[in-house]
């Protein structure tokens, strides 16, 4: 069996991964990248060398390496997408495809940015909270409820960033200029964190003015890389369409650019895990040399990071900015909510009722439909990252609060992400093909539920540690703030490896929520407007963080067992609430990821389910 893969357009534009065996013949000029099936031929032809130009002029990728590389487990034959039939989609084993060295380029960028955050961050809440010369490292002395804030207002200020970073890729600069100018951006707050944290700034005062001027720019540099590089890292693997493999064992499997985007993700996510764990390093050097190495540490690591985004230009697939997209889009939010129909800002519409003219198209109304879909299921996501956010705030202040046998209170923060590194494979190779293969796909609202769930858990359990907390001498209910404690030097006699398993459930809850949400940010959005979808999702982090300042006069002892129970009974609320109100895109998720090859109401029409639902 053969068959022919036309090339990506010069445009740089390729559609999602389809499913949708009839879109081909109605696609776009933008839908130029298939496998479709010479009748003639009997060989899978060889990749021809072909090159794309970005905005510039510039080349930027060549065939081989903008086109999926296939694993040589699989044989040679192959079936497209318009020969698979239904037997074959309901019974073959789904199965994704190889990611092209480039997408591997961009998680080396990803990598060593979040290396440098959780590098910076992880000493944050000691470096607010304690004074110098304490049980903990301290620098400033703000105390719990103060720190907590200032450390959400970080938060917050990197995850609204986002939106600037993304309006800046899709309209003027595209995602590949917009991540290397804030990355500029990003190492000048570095260097001003350093600086303001050698002893001589610290014993002058200077730390806190330069905490935050640190923040605002580094939360400046980070928006415009983290809108970015996740839709960066998901446009290298540009195959769009599934089709039948033939492995070396004789099974036949579908590689399904769906589940190969999936699987991106994954490793994306476990990019930044690995990137985390500097804060081991830095909580370290915190405690047995000062802030200033612990700072200088990612300060020094992040070129490693502009080095691989500079010798990965000329490979990376780079789309161009599609121009005025933001704006418009704006507006025909304004239209739909003043017409309360979204189908008033098309042109088709306001010339058949007499309305003025618009600058754009009835597709790209239907486009902004689309991303109101994929806008609609992050409204729940501020309660999950308010939980999140206790990972990096209160949890580091009640391991403060314990026996820690010598080594750092805000180092057991780490075993989140080592928990996340040793899970995401777990799942990504053996729990998600398993139940694939049963039959139970455990689509993206179901994962994003659990990942509510889970975080519920976790913050049961912290509430039960805490307790245990206040029920341990030698201060109680108000530890290291007791005469026995001889000045805040002796914790309550708590272990505190007894909070590891809080830790363990807030990875299982990022799997299953955070790695999906980003998911869902890519896959639902359309093309035109991806790093401002992705940003959306970044924004509920903001959310969650605003949520976080508004709570954290809450954050004292001894009012802390209060604190975690109602976060646990909350997210369980919340999360049941999402599952029920968007269960039904489950039903509807091979079609919203088809929306790029078919207008959206043609794909309505063809929605076998009847679910789809769409604010028109």
């Amino acid at each position: 069996m053969a068959g022919r893969i036309s090339r990506p357009s010069n445009t740089g534009y390729l559609p999602l991964p389809s499913d949708d065996t009839e879109a081909d013949s109605n696609s776009s000029n933008l839908d130029t990248f298939s496998i479709t099936r010479s009748p003639h031929s009997e060989e899978v032809s060889d990749h021809p060398l072909a090159t794309k130009k970005d905005i510039n002029g510039d080349s930027i990728v060549d065939a081989e390496r903008a086109l999926p590389v296939y694993d040589n487990k699989y044989t040679d034959s192959s079936v497209s997408d318009e020969e698979i039939s239904e037997h074959d989609l309901r019974t073959l084993r789904r199965v994704a495809d190889r990611l092209p060295p480039a997408a591997w380029l961009v998680a080396i960028v990803e990598l060593c940015e979040r290396f440098t955050f959780y590098g910076l961050t992880g000493p944050f809440m000691n470096y607010m909270q304690n004074a110098p010369g304490g049980l903990r490292p301290g620098a400033i002395g703000l105390g719990q409820s103060k720190a907590s804030a200032l450390n959400y207002f970080f938060q917050f200020w990197s995850y609204v960033t986002p939106i600037l970073g993304a309006v800046i890729a899709d309209q003027y600069w595209g995602k590949y200029k917009t991540i290397s100018v804030f990355a500029g951006i990003y190492a000048v707050g570095l260097l001003i964190i350093f600086t303001t944290s050698l002893p001589v700034a610290i014993d002058s005062g200077a730390s806190l003015g330069g905490l935050i001027t640190a923040m605002i720019v580094v939360g400046l540099g980070t928006g415009g890389i983290k809108s970015n590089v996740s839709p960066l890292i998901a446009e290298q693997y540009t195959n769009t369409k599934r089709y039948i493999k033939e492995l070396k064992t004789g099974e036949r499997v579908i590689v399904d650019p769906s589940v190969t985007i999936q699987s991106l993700f994954m490793i994306f996510y476990l990019c930044i895990n690995i990137g985390s764990l500097s804060a081991i390093a830095t909580t370290e050097l915190e405690l047995h040399v000062g802030f200033w190495a612990a700072y200088l540490l990612p300060f020094a690591f992040f070129f490693i990071g502009i080095f691989a985004l500079i010798i990965g230009r000329p490979y990376y697939v780079k789309k161009p900015p599609r121009g005025s997209v933001i704006p418009n889009a704006f507006r025909i939010l304004c239209i739909a909510s003043t017409k309360r129909k979204i189908i008033a800002a098309k042109p088709s519409y306001r010339a058949e009722h007499g309305m003025s003219a618009v600058p754009w198209t009835d597709r790209f109304v239907d486009e902004v439909n689309r991303a109101l879909i994929a806008c609609q299921v992050f409204v729940f996501f501020p309660i999950y990252w308010v939980v999140y956010g206790q990972m990096m705030n209160n949890f580091i202040s009640q391991a403060g609060e314990m026996d820690t046998h010598g080594i750092p209170n805000d180092i057991m923060q780490n075993i989140d992400p080592i928990a996340i590194i040793i899970f995401i494979p777990i799942c990504d190779s053996f729990v998600y093909p398993y139940l694939r293969r049963v039959g139970i796909p455990f689509k993206p609202i179901t994962r994003i539920f659990f990942g509510f769930i889970f975080a519920a858990i976790a913050m049961a359990y912290a509430a039960i540690v805490q307790h245990l907390i206040y029920t341990a001498g030698p201060c109680y209910e108000y530890p290291l703030a007791c005469d026995a404690s001889e000045g805040g030097l002796i914790p309550n006699n708590v272990h505190v490896a007894i909070q590891t398993p809080a830790y363990f459930f807030i990875a299982m809850s990022e799997i299953f929520a955070s790695v999906t949400g980003l998911e869902y940010a890519y896959t639902k959005a359309p093309s035109s407007m991806k790093s401002f979808v992705m940003s959306m999702f970044l924004l509920t982090n903001a959310l969650g963080s605003a949520l976080g300042i508004a709570i954290s006069p809450t954050a004292k002892d001894p009012d802390m067992v209060w604190t975690y129970t109602s976060l646990a009974i909350i997210t369980a609320f919340f999360g049941c609430v999402f599952f029920l109100v968007f269960r039904r895109y489950n039903k509807d998720e091979d079609v919203l990821n088809n929306l790029d090859n078919e207008t959206f109401d043609e794909l309505v029409e063809h929605d076998a389910q009847g679910t789809l639902n769409t604010t028109a």
